[in-house]
C-alpha cells in the first residue's frame, strides 16, 4: 500500500482536521478568502461537505464527504505522471471522480486518489510515488507545531499565532475572543460568524 493511503486519518478525524484547518486560516485570512490555503465547505450540496486545499501554484486537494462515503485526489502540476481513478474507484465512487476532476485532459487525473466507503476497515487509493504525500502533510501530521511554522511561512504575520490558541482548535473546541486574539489580533470572534457556519464548527 502507498505510505501516503496507509497514513490516512479515520474518517472521522479527516473530517475534524479538514475543519479545523479551515477555521485557522480563516481567522488567519478573514479578509482574502482566495489567499486562504485550506478552506471547508459544509454545504457544498444538501448532502455533501468538501474540503480542499489550493497553494495558489494551481496544485491542490480535495476531499469529499457524501453519502457514499468519502473521496479524495489532488493534482501536483509538478509531478509528471498522473493517474486515472475511474478505472479504479468502485461505480458509487465515480460521481465523486467527475465532480473532483483535474487536468486537461477529458478524463479526470490526479496524482494522488483514495476512497473509503462507509463500513469499509480501511482506506483504498494509489498515489504516485516521490512526494505524493506532501500537498496533505497537515492531515497527515496536524500538531499545533506543524501548522505553526507553516503558518509563519505562508501569511508572513507580524505575530506568529500562538501554540496555545491553536491546540484549541485543532481539538474542534468553540471559539472564543481569547483565542481569536492570540491567533490573529487583526480580526474578533464577530466577523468570523459566517465562515464558522460554513465549515459548520461549533461556537
Amino acid at each position: 500500500m502507498n505510505d501516503l493511503i496507509g497514513r490516512l486519518p479515520t474518517v472521522p478525524e479527516l473530517r475534524d482536521r479538514c475543519r479545523a484547518l479551515a477555521v485557522l486560516d480563516a481567522v488567519l485570512s478573514p479578509d482574502d478568502w482566495g489567499g486562504r490555503y485550506y478552506s471547508y465547505d459544509s454545504r457544498w450540496s444538501e448532502d455533501e461537505a468538501l474540503g480542499s486545499m489550493r497553494d495558489g501554484q494551481g496544485n491542490d486537494w480535495f476531499v469529499l464527504f457524501s453519502p457514499v462515503g468519502v473521496y479524495g485526489r489532488s493534482f501536483d502540476h509538478e509531478v509528471p505522471t498522473t493517474l486515472k481513478p475511474l478505472a479504479a474507484v468502485p461505480e458509487e465512487f465515480r460521481g465523486c471522480v467527475e465532480q473532483l476532476g483535474a487536468g486537461d485532459e477529458a478524463e479526470p487525473v490526479a496524482t494522488a486518489f483514495f476512497w473509503r466507503a462507509h463500513g469499509d476497515a480501511a482506506w483504498q487509493g494509489d498515489a504516485v510515488d516521490g512526494g505524493a504525500a506532501g500537498p496533505f502533510a497537515l492531515l497527515l501530521d496536524v500538531s499545533a507545531e506543524a501548522y505553526r511554522d507553516w503558518a509563519e511561512e505562508y501569511f508572513e504575520p507580524e505575530q506568529p499565532p500562538s501554540l496555545a490558541a491553536i491546540r484549541p482548535v485543532l481539538a474542534l473546541r468553540p471559539l472564543t475572543p481569547a483565542v481569536v486574539a492570540a491567533l490573529n489580533p487583526d480580526t474578533d470572534l464577530a466577523e468570523l460568524a459566517g465562515d464558522l457556519a460554513e465549515i459548520g464548527y461549533p461556537h
